[in-house]
């Protein structure tokens, strides 16, 4: 779960890292009464939307009075935004951070993640602050800096002083850098974060350390304990295919193909998409229905599918292990039915019960393309869909 830069740099600010002093606004009206609220001369007017590269598509723009900062609102308030990590489609502006301009000396980045491999946090940073990270990791490593830290406790003292040495900032920030780093490495700990980072972190004229712009995102699985944070979810920046998922307790991210894709294992869904690139396809979506899957959630399954209007093929792929593969089809005959579906389907079933599940399939009389393996659905159903 992604949230907003304001309310990120408000859950840092309650840590001690320093943020620019801002306010929120759904309004130009709201948005003049916080440029007056802030007592700075100049100010910049953030589009608020769960997505990087916002100064680059117009998303951030300079005031210096009141009258600017509510044209600045009028403009963004109730537009799509679209940036390099939005997608086409782009994401809602519902309302902007009007914030104080930083006189910014020198910029570093700094973040932290989670190194799967190892199974701890990694604080990752770079002197270079304000460009795309995993770009300048592939062209330049030695430009990006690592330390693991402990999945319980974070970043030691030491590996905060030893990263502020490698960031080659001036001698006097060495304190508040330290405390940054250890303070964000904690509530990425304590916070079941997936990501935070500060991109930009601004050494500011006056010798202030500032947390120029901030994203956070946070681990699902551990928002039941953090009922603060599920308050915190802004669904209209979501995906509502996604939304409707997690009601029926799918794993679904929607892409950009043409073959809609409905598999039973996330290792097997990613094998699916594999080859349906291999056949020259691009998948529509990932999509996991769960090893223990119902006729229900497979049918709810299957209406997510069909909700994408750029997908012209569907291919459902199940290995019937726990699941049994007749249950599967009854499911997938009653969404075809629900759905009125006008694209071709192919089906792979394997496992428990699958001869079962083709005769149903074989005896409803729809046009449903049944594959005796993986690869040859793969095939059928990227011809299909470039039909």
């Amino acid at each position: 779960m992604y949230i907003h830069e304001y309310q990120a740099k408000a859950l840092l600010a309650k840590r001690g890292i320093a943020v620019p002093a801002g306010r929120v606004a759904q309004s130009a009206r709201q948005a003049g009464d916080a440029y007056e609220a802030l007592h700075h001369e100049r100010a910049v007017v953030k589009a608020q939307i769960h997505a990087g590269g916002r100064g680059k598509a117009g998303g951030i723009l300079p005031v210096a009075s009141r009258a600017e900062a509510e044209d600045a609102a009028r403009h963004l308030i109730g537009t799509t935004l679209v940036t390099a990590q939005t997608g086409p489609r782009g994401r809602p502006v519902d309302r902007v951070l009007v914030e104080e301009a930083l006189s910014v000396a020198r910029e570093c980045y700094v973040g932290v993640c989670l190194d799967r491999t190892r199974g701890c946090p990694l604080a990752v940073a770079s002197a270079r602050g304000g460009v795309e990270i995993e770009s300048l990791a592939h062209a330049e490593p030695g430009a990006v800096l690592r330390e693991y830290g402990n999945p319980f406790t974070g970043l030691m003292p030491f590996q905060a002083r030893k990263l502020f040495a490698r960031l080659g900032l001036p001698r006097e920030l060495m304190a508040p850098t330290t405390k940054t780093l250890l303070a964000l490495a904690g509530a990425f700990v304590d916070l079941d974060c997936a990501l935070v980072e500060l991109n930009p972190l601004a050494a500011c004229a006056g010798g202030r350390l500032v947390a120029a712009d901030v994203k956070m995102a946070f681990d699902d699985n551990g928002l039941s304990r953090h009922a603060d944070l599920a308050d915190l979810r802004d669904a209209a920046q979501e995906d509502p295919r996604e939304a409707e998922a997690q009601r029926h307790d799918l794993s679904y991210v929607g892409m950009q193909g043409s073959v809609g894709c409905m598999v039973n294992g996330a290792g097997l869904a990613m094998a699916t998409m594999d080859l349906i690139r291999l056949h020259g396809g691009e998948p529509a979506n990932f999509l996991d229905v769960g090893g223990a899957a119902t006729a229900e959630r497979v049918a709810a399954a299957f209406r997510l599918i069909c909700q994408d209007h750029h997908v012209r093929a569907v291919l459902v792929n199940i290995f019937g292990g726990i699941v049994r593969c007749d249950l599967v089809a009854e499911g997938i005959l009653e969404a075809v039915k629900r759905t009125a579906l006008r694209v071709p389907l192919v089906v792979r079933l394997e496992g428990t019960n699958a001869a079962e599940g083709r005769a149903a399939f074989a005896q409803s009389g729809m046009e449903i393309v049944s594959a005796p393996s993986l690869d040859e659905a793969a095939a059928r159903a990227v011809a299909l869909a470039d039909r």
